[in-house]
């Protein structure tokens, strides 16, 4: 029983350093745990992708005017179905003709102190030219203008099968919001711990707007052969995303 005593007095002093070093290490770590925090940031992302577009929209109008509002229709009636028969042929098979606006307006005189008089009628008949075939939008445009066509109200250029653009576009905008979350973590002096979220702002696919222009029959008819010269350019895919990350700090 003596032993046993002396013994458990003379551990004892080392039990007790034991429990205090044991205590000593779990401050440490937990004030090392405590030294780091959790925070998160919000990050956009956005990027262009220029691609080739693969369909023209073509607007083209006959315009035709007559003092008597019945003639002025029946004139623009024949000439519209000319253009629309060689419309059709110019374009190609997979081309879509419709007719997008129709109007006829009485043209007015105004004199001082006397009702307004109608001097004649002005007939539109717009037709719009869904073409696939891009090498065939100044044939169409010719063709158009030797049937009777007058007027071309407008010329786009877009990109129907955007399928693979649009995804380009959308995996760089991402990496370079995942980046931006790597820069201010490591400015902070801590890392990206996980992505929170991850929202798309949208993808936009502008046009490629051709100027409007007017053109008489005579005119074209009188330039030779050579289908008039078109270019479609590129277009840009844009896409934007926003991106929340969870980021561990040091404090």
């Amino acid at each position: 029983m003596v032993y046993f005593a002396a013994l458990a007095l003379a551990l004892g002093p080392v039990a007790r350093g034991a429990a205090a070093q044991g205590a000593g290490s779990q401050a440490t770590a937990g004030g090392q745990a405590a030294s780091r925090g959790l925070t998160r940031v919000v990050v956009s992302g956005d990027a262009v992708v220029r691609a080739e577009p693969d369909t023209a929209v073509l607007t083209l109008a006959v315009v035709t005017q007559n003092a008597n509002a019945s003639e002025a229709q029946a004139e623009n009636a024949s000439r519209t179905e000319a253009v629309v028969r060689a419309v059709r042929a110019a374009a190609g098979e997979g081309a879509e003709v419709r007719t997008s606006g129709y109007s006829l307006q009485p043209q007015y005189v105004y004199k001082e102190g006397a009702p307004p008089t109608i001097t004649s009628y002005v007939a539109r008949n717009a037709v719009t030219v869904t073409i696939g075939d891009l090498t065939r939008v100044g044939r169409v445009i010719d063709a158009a203008s030797g049937a009777g066509a007058n007027s071309v109200d407008g010329l786009a250029f877009t990109l129907r099968r955007d399928e693979q653009a649009r995804e380009r576009a959308l995996a760089e905008a991402t990496r370079e919001a995942a980046a931006k979350a790597r820069v201010i973590a490591q400015t902070l002096g801590g890392r990206v711990v996980r992505v929170v979220e991850v929202q798309e702002a949208g993808t936009y696919r502008p046009p490629v707007p051709v100027h409007t222009a007017e053109f008489g029959r005579a005119s074209a008819t009188a330039q030779a052969s050579a289908d008039t010269p078109v270019e479609s350019g590129t277009l840009e895919i844009r896409a934007e995303v926003q991106l929340v990350a969870e980021v561990e700090v040091r404090e």
